[in-house]
């Protein structure tokens, strides 16, 4: 890391040139000097010529481009990073292929510790089944083994991990074979939870949270709570966050607040909100998102986990007490339930007082046209993962055997919601999906419904501005003078403007315009490598010079 001050205490000031600056201050702005933790300056090379001998540091940036660091709105950090550092299934093919993930990451792992993995998806496999519990405690050699499906909402345990829970036998979303959903989901996955040793949580926590920084992401906003991880692991990332060697986070814990004394409990913890994956419902891979009718491969409407009164109750005592709010909510009427809650809050509190604290609901995917407006109407921020539509949309993808192709048609409407002046935020949920902003971007741009796509320069200010105004910070996610200094350094093609309708898709960016350009997210096209990342000045990744 670079620090922030010179050696006699006053801010150092390092002045970036011989670039393109990504600015709504000067669309024609080839430098930035950066002072401390701020943005001090953004303007041409002839003025840049007048800084750089006052300037502690001069770096020529070779024609490479300055943005805002991106923000990641949704992440699950332990779990991501133990993606990174452990068991990943994502790449098994076949229930076989994930049974032999299993044996070479248990032979790897000698000792009677347990082990957990992520990823695995049955969709994509040709037997269309994970792997029995009798094989899995095969693969396992009978140690305690958690595989979260690939949408973190289902899971498959072995025996051993099972025996760790008293009475998960009678909870509700067991099943004595195959996945487990719901409270025997939430009860297995605690006891994993707590099975992890500190040194490897906290080395999963660093994975995390470097990969963030190598993708130009300067804030996480960590999605926790009681049915998710841990107490003791929200402390233990906030506490390795605070120690400023990476990307800034944002913690949010999923409890349910009822009264003031629950809502200071929140904020004891260090959390943001009382938002994140508080689950009004689960998630649509697991058949336990919670729909109006049922799904068109299985004969029920999901899972329902709150209710519009109990909605109505949070939103209340949160706005109450000045704290955020905020829900999981996939299905059409899980979404129906957050905004008739809301909407009943807001007629008891008044609609001012619940505007203002941005409360946020996560994912938001089977949205109407009434429930957009009321969006709008209440405030609410949409906090969406674009890469959902990327790997499960389009008429063949894994939304439309759940849901049929016309109601998988209706998912993640970016368009609509921004049309409503809706405020987006973009995240990846990761590690349901990677990290990846620009990814993200070329999926928002490019969503496999033409009618729901947007242009690439509002998905990247709702991957950028959209992550800070989530958490109520309007100053950051642009560079411009004051501006907090986080920015990341991009080695990539020609910029240009591109909208999602093909007549109009992609210009150079023309100079009478004033427009400023941004790397080509075309399908196919290489996406920009990260040479540096910034946050609060501070460098957190640096390939610059390489």
């Amino acid at each position: 890391m670079t620090e922030r001050t010179t050696r006699d205490g006053r801010p150092r000031t390092v002045l970036l040139r011989r670039g393109e600056i990504h600015t709504p201050a000067d669309p024609f702005a080839t430098a930035m000097a950066v002072t401390g933790d701020r943005v001090a300056w953004v303007g041409a090379e002839s003025a840049a010529d007048a800084l750089a001998p006052a300037a502690d540091e001069v770096v020529d940036l070779g024609g490479a481009l300055v943005t805002p660091a991106f923000t990641d709105a949704h992440v699950h950090t332990t779990a991501t990073g133990l993606a990174l550092t452990g068991l990943d299934l994502a790449p098994a093919r076949s229930a076989e292929e994930a049974l032999a993930l299993v044996r070479a990451h248990t032979a790897g792992r000698p000792g009677g510790g347990a082990l957990v993995g992520h990823g695995w998806d049955s969709s994509l496999w040709p037997e269309d089944r994970p792997p029995a519990r009798a094989e899995l405690d095969a693969a396992a050699g009978g140690r305690p083994l958690y595989l979260s499906r690939v949408d973190a909402h289902s899971a498959l345990a072995t025996t051993a991990l099972l025996d760790l829970v008293p009475g998960v036998t009678a909870l509700p979303g067991y099943h004595p074979t195959g996945p487990l959903t719901s409270d025997a989901h939430h009860a297995v996955r605690a006891a994993a939870d707590a099975a992890l040793a500190p040194a490897e949580r906290r080395a999963a926590q660093r994975a995390a949270l470097g990969r963030a920084a190598s993708l130009g992401i300067a804030a996480v906003h960590e999605c926790a709570g009681p049915e998710i991880s841990s107490e003791a692991d929200f402390a233990a990332l906030l506490e390795l966050a605070a120690a400023g060697e990476g990307p800034l986070v944002f913690g949010y814990w999923a409890g349910l607040v009822t009264s003031a004394k629950e809502a200071a409990e929140v904020r004891e913890l260090g959390a943001a909100g009382a938002a994140g994956d508080l689950f009004v419902d689960g998630s649509l891979g697991s058949h336990t998102a919670h729909l109006h009718h049922p799904y068109a491969d299985a004969p029920h409407t999901g899972t329902a986990h709150l209710t519009a009164e109990e909605v109505a109750a949070h939103v209340a005592a949160c706005t109450e007490a000045g704290l955020q709010a905020g829900f999981h909510a996939i299905g059409d009427a899980a979404l129906s339930a957050v905004t008739d809650g809301v909407r009943a809050a807001a007629g008891h509190l008044g609609a001012a007082r619940v505007r203002a604290l941005r409360h946020r609901v996560e994912h938001a995917e089977m949205l109407t046209a009434d429930t957009v407006a009321a969006f709008a109407e209440l405030g609410l921020v949409a906090s969406v993962q674009p890469a959902f539509d990327a790997a499960w949309g389009g008429r063949d993808g894994m939304y439309a055997r759940r849901l049929g192709p016309g109601r998988a048609a209706t998912l993640n409407p970016f368009a609509a919601l921004s049309r409503a002046g809706v405020p987006l935020a973009f995240g990846s949920d990761a590690p349901v999906t990677p990290l990846d902003p620009w990814g993200a971007l070329r999926a928002a741009a490019f969503h496999r419904t033409e009618e729901h796509r947007i242009p690439v320069r509002a998905a990247f200010a709702a991957h950028t501005r959209g992550g800070w105004r989530a958490v109520g910070r309007d100053d950051a996610g642009v560079l411009a003078p004051g501006a907090p200094a986080h920015y990341a350094v991009w080695e990539t093609g020609r910029l240009v403007v591109q909208a999602p309708d093909d007549r109009v898709a992609r210009w150079s960016t023309d100079p009478r315009s004033g427009t400023p350009g941004l790397p080509d997210l075309t399908p196919g096209a290489p996406l920009p490598r990260c040479l540096r990342t910034a946050v609060d000045g501070r460098i957190v990744y640096d390939r610059l010079n390489e």
